[in-house]
């Protein structure tokens, strides 16, 4: 078979044995030039197999170098607003600067159902721990475009936000007893709005929040990301902070539904402490998920919600347990027990008056 092979094609073996020698020598050789062979027959599929993978990430939703699709021409997907300013390494959604806002928004509703968002972003200023602010927010919701006190957009929001929360306002509205339950700072949460829940500034947004995890990612080192995965009604956000190229778990809420046709927008804002919050990028990607019948088929999601609230109560101090509060009640409680013994001692006095008159 060999000898009618060489004597049909003569070239060919001579043209194989130029190009590798090692088809002469022993076994291991012809086995690692068969290797090598069959390494090259494969790498266009592997080629192919990583364009399929980078087909699933959406541009129109995503925001990366050089940022050409932001600006205010037609032809741009994302809008910026207030503050916010286009760099060839960054976008700036705030400088440290007092009193700033400024945001980009997506002009391109999201209709996908399964989707994993990664961001790319820094926080960095001059100020010292604790005198920086106020963090920086992500968003998927039905309203865009609008100022607002919730980290530079509107309070009492319809979708979904996910704060980077740089400064702990309740330490200084709220008393000493509450130092046992108060957070490492940074903080990240997630709160779900449906148009009329409010963002509570004071507390940190604990009343309303699903979630949430301590991320140290203000004047880092190193690069820092937040991913957030939406996934058969579940939200899960990781980070990677640390330098480590993992993810770390922060918060991961089950049963939370989200409207389709929601716009993908990222915002911040400073007081008169302040920070600079700088978007690098944001991808985000449509994942493939197999459904069955019934989730295939499963009601249409008209306002945001989530399943079971029960489970993401979160326990916050009552403000009336306070020291300060238990005096004065304490104390008006008194007052008014000592009103009433008064009022009674005036009318039975009036009372014991009156039956006397009647003897005379």
């Amino acid at each position: 078979m060999v000898a009618a092979v060489t004597k049909s094609n003569p070239n060919r073996l001579r043209s194989l044995g130029f190009l590798c020698p090692m088809f002469r020598l022993k076994n291991l050789r012809q086995l690692t030039c068969l290797f090598v062979a069959v390494w090259l027959l494969l790498s266009p599929s592997l080629a192919q197999e990583q364009d399929f993978m980078e087909d699933f990430l959406k541009r129109e939703y995503s925001l990366v170098k050089p940022y050409r699709g932001l600006g205010f021409s037609s032809s741009s997907q994302w809008d910026l607003m207030g503050t916010a300013m286009v760099t060839p390494d960054y976008v700036r959604l705030t400088p440290d600067l007092q009193s700033r806002q400024g945001a980009v928004w997506s002009r391109v509703p999201c209709y996908l159902r399964d989707w994993e968002l990664k961001v790319h972003f820094k926080i960095s200023g001059q100020g010292k721990k604790n005198f920086n602010g106020d963090g920086l927010a992500l968003w998927l919701t039905k309203e865009r475009m609008q100022n607002g006190p919730v980290f530079g957009n509107m309070n009492q929001f319809t979708g979904l936000g996910i704060f980077v929360d740089t400064y702990p306002n309740i330490d200084k509205s709220h008393d000493k007893r509450q130092l046992e339950t108060q957070r490492a700072f940074p903080y990240i949460s997630v709160m779900l709005g449906n148009g009329t829940l409010t963002y509570d500034h004071d507390r940190d947004g604990r009343t309303t929040e699903l979630g949430g995890c301590t991320a140290i990612a203000r004047n880092s080192i190193y690069d820092t990301f937040l991913l957030i995965r939406y996934v058969k009604n579940r939200l899960t956000v990781m980070t990677d902070v640390e330098g480590k190229q993992e993810w770390k778990d922060c918060a991961d809420i089950t049963g939370l539904r989200l409207p389709l046709g929601y716009f993908f927008g990222a915002s911040s804002a400073t007081g008169d402490l302040s920070d600079n919050h700088d978007i690098i990028s944001m991808k985000l990607y449509q994942l493939s998920v197999e459904r069955t019948t019934e989730e295939e088929e499963q009601e249409e999601v008209l306002l945001p919600r989530v399943d079971n609230m029960d489970q993401f109560q979160v326990e916050v101090e009552d403000e009336g347990t306070s020291g300060v509060h238990l005096f004065f009640t304490f104390l008006f409680s008194v007052l008014g027990l000592g009103v009433l013994a008064v009022v009674g001692l005036i009318v039975y006095g009036r009372w014991k008056e009156n039956r006397r008159k009647r003897f005379y």
